[in-house]
Order: structure tokens, then sequence, then C-alpha cells
């Protein structure tokens, strides 16, 4: 079963069957910036996170920010947001921040988030803002309220980014990359035919190649396993690559 549809869709097929179900009810996405991130480029995959197709599954819907990128990174991308028309609903430090550093106009369309914006699929063009202290305390968050669809690391540091890849329970986790790239037809699978968000069989977006199951043949001339082995005269498997 391959449902395409709404949220209450999903949820139902999923809820009410015990056929295999390849899908997910939510794309409840997560950037984290931290501190060491190139500013130009942060704007730019924050901007084409949120605002290229915000009701799409792929579209970030949190943006955590470390401690110490308050000040150095999130003026700049908060006003770039803005800019586009996007509706920042922040937590209590990002919006002392923004507050002092914003022009009087941008800071007075500051929304205070709540406890469900962080857990909220926004679908539109609405970000929720949460300010975590360390890359750990970004990974405990995404687990805890993610959707393990696609999450991101906005980073100059290489060990932090394979910490947050390796730990981050999502069908995609990506670094200093747009969520918006998580799509079968952008990672070369062809027509897209779902994304799904469980373990088993198949996980992120899936083409044709990840329904299949296979039948192996094999030709040979006679061949049996006792031929083969690690004694004397034994033949030995070579375990290379055919050309196709």
């Amino acid at each position: 079963m391959i449902p395409r549809g709404s949220n209450e869709l999903v949820r139902y097929i999923k809820s009410s069957t015990k056929i295999p179900v390849l899908g997910h009810a939510d794309g409840l996405c997560s950037i984290y910036l931290e501190h060491t991130a190139d500013q130009t480029m942060a704007i730019k995959v924050i901007i084409d996170a949120k605002t290229t197709y915000p009701a799409a599954c792929n579209s970030v819907e949190t943006l955590l920010v470390e401690e110490a990128a308050l000040e150095t990174l999130l003026p700049a991308v908060a006003e770039a947001l803005l800019e586009k028309g996007v509706s920042l609903r922040c937590d209590t430090s990002s919006k002392k921040t923004l507050t002092a550093k914003l022009d009087n106009h941008s800071a007075v369309i500051l929304q205070d988030a709540t406890e469900s914006d962080f857990d909220t699929e926004h679908l539109a063009l609405v970000l929720a803002i949460k300010t975590v202290s360390d890359t750990s305390e970004a990974i405990s968050h995404i687990n805890i309220h993610g959707s393990h669809h696609t999450d991101a690391i906005l980073t100059s540091s290489s060990p932090l980014a394979e910490q947050f890849m390796s730990a981050i329970d999502s069908a995609g986790v990506f670094w200093n990359t747009s969520t918006r790239m998580a799509d079968g037809m952008r990672y070369g699978f062809g027509t897209e035919v779902g994304i799904s968000t469980n373990k088993i069989h198949a996980r992120g977006p899936v083409g044709l190649e990840g329904l299949m199951i296979y039948k192996y043949k094999i030709r040979g001339s006679g061949h049996i396993t006792a031929s083969y082995g690690e004694g004397e005269g034994q033949q030995k498997f070579k375990h290379e690559a055919l050309a196709l």
C-alpha cells in the first residue's frame, strides 16, 4: 500500500490495516544552525527550505539555533525570511535577540512560539525558532519532536556534521543542504512513488528500484561448492564487480 494524499488519509490507512504501508503522515523537518556555519550559505539554504514550496513535506518547519549563533547568524537569516513573508514564531531567547538586532518594523511582527509550534507541520510560510545550547540538544529535540522525514545541519565542522547525521533517526539527514532536496526525482530515482519514514522495507524517497524484490540466476558449467574453500588446491571466490 502506497498512500499519496492528505495527512488524514495516510494516518487512517497506516492505523487501519495490517498490510505493509509505505508512507509518512507528517513532514516535520528541522534545520540546526550551528555557530560556525557560513552566513551566506545558511541564508540561501534556509530560504530555499522554507519558501520554495511551503506546503511540501520536505519544507523546513523548525529552525534550531545554537546559542552561540543567536547574535552572529540569526539576525541576517531572520531578516531574509521576513523579506520573503515568512512568519517567525520565536522562543524567548531568539525573540529577545531579534528584537534588539532588527529594525523596529521587523521586530514588531515577531510572534511568541508555543510548545505546540515545535510539533506542528505548518505547511505555510510559518517557521518556529528554538534556541539550543549545542549539537547534542539539537539532536535530542529532533529525535523527540520530528517526524523522522528529513533534517539538516548547517555547520563548517565536519566532526559535528558527522555526529549529527549519525545520531538523527530520520530517513534523510543533510549537511549544508536544503531539506527540499529530499525527493525521488532529485535523487535520480526517476518518478517518485512515495516517501517512507518506516525502517523496513524502504525508507526515504522511493523509486521503482526501491520496490523491487530479487531473483538470482547463476549460469555455470558444472560448478560445485566442494571446489571452493581455504585448503590447498581449492578455488577462491573473486567477489569482483562484473561489467554490465
